[in-house]
């Protein structure tokens, strides 16, 4: 709590930083006070865009490095140059151009690591078809093989599961193995987030269409998407049950989230009615079925050190403990015993 504290400060000031640039360059009240010659407070507002709202920023994510310092910088110029008017900032728009300059470098490596991506494909491809673990760990396992880490591969990676999904696994035959939606409304839950978006589709894109055509467009192609996503999560949970190696466990919940829990980091299972129907910590990963009724787990894992969860659109986060409930309690436990003793 004090920390999500520490993090609103720099927000706040970040936000106070950039209203008060704002206000002294596109309002009445601060163009009255600026001076006549004005190149010292531009540079002020130079040094706030490029330095310190930057800094500010990274702070409140709590995430630093050269790259998204550069990143952030160069934004910051090109913010720079839309809020400052041209006849302040005449003597320094070199500056705001080398932000131009720095964001189309960098979308020329994007566009370098994409080609690397599709250079490596068939090659990915052949292994994923060549390994025993189910396609949604051995494909991301092939692209970093093949590919350097990067979030915009990761996004990409997560957008081809999507679309293999929801148009070429329907023949598929489902695999053998304990599964987690079963003995839930998961699957009827997901049908009827389908058919709510498709009447609102229906319903809003029509009406939308006659104030703006472009928002009419988005907001049709991002339904369409959304009914092509939870076709495919509803495929993925069914084609891929727990998964069990000699010295790993896998689980996932269709697309929405996936992990790889090698049984020697595993320090205790919890079972204790008490525990598994209280509220769970927020270093704890639930992977339990969505359901009509309030569903509990019937497992915690306690690991010895953080497992790494990967979610919707490839972003990853680490976990202590993970909460699961399966449709074959005894099965899973036998399973889990048996693993931690090997």
């Amino acid at each position: 709590m004090v920390l999500k504290s520490k993090q609103n400060i720099w927000l706040g000031l970040l936000l106070i930083v950039l209203a008060s640039n704002y206000t002294l360059y596109n309002t009445g009240l601060g163009v009255s006070i600026l001076p006549i010659e004005t190149n010292g407070v531009v540079m002020g507002s130079l040094i706030d865009f490029i330095v310190v709202m930057p800094v500010l920023w990274m702070l409140y994510k709590g995430r630093f490095s050269f790259k998204h310092a550069i990143l952030l910088a160069a934004s910051g110029c090109i913010a720079a140059r839309f809020m400052i008017p041209m006849e302040h900032l005449q003597p320094f728009v070199a500056v705001t151009w080398a932000g131009f300059v720095m964001e189309s470098v960098i979308i020329l490596l994007e566009i370098v690591v994409l080609a690397t991506l599709v250079r490596y494909l068939p090659q990915i491809l052949m292994e994923v078809r060549r390994s025993s673990l189910p396609d949604l760990f051995s494909f991301s396992k092939a692209v970093e093989n093949h590919v350097p880490k990067h979030a915009i591969i990761q996004m990409i990676c997560a957008d081809m599961l999507v679309l293999y999904y929801g148009f070429a696994s329907w023949k598929r035959q489902e695999r053998q193995g304990l599964t987690l939606h079963k003995n839930s409304s998961y699957i009827a839950f997901q049908l009827m987030i389908i058919h709510g978006i498709a009447i609102e589709t229906i319903g809003i894109h029509w009406w939308l269409h006659e104030k703006s055509i472009v928002l009419s467009i988005v907001l049709l192609l991002f339904n369409m998407y959304s009914v092509i996503f939870f076709l495919a999560d509803m495929q993925a949970i069914r084609l891929n049950p727990v998964y069990v190696t000699n010295d790993t466990l896998y689980l996932s919940l269709g697309l929405m989230k996936r992990t790889a829990i090698p049984f020697a980091q595993i320090a205790a299972i919890v079972e204790d009615k008490e525990q598994l129907e209280g509220k769970l910590s927020k270093d704890t990963i639930d992977f339990i079925a969505r359901d009509f009724a309030e569903a509990y787990p019937q497992f915690i894992l306690k690991m010895k050190e953080p497992v790494e969860v990967t979610f919707m659109l490839g972003i990853k986060k680490r976990y202590n403990q993970v909460a699961i409930k399966v449709d074959q309690v005894q099965e899973f436990r036998q399973m889990l015993e048996q693993g931690i003793t090997k």
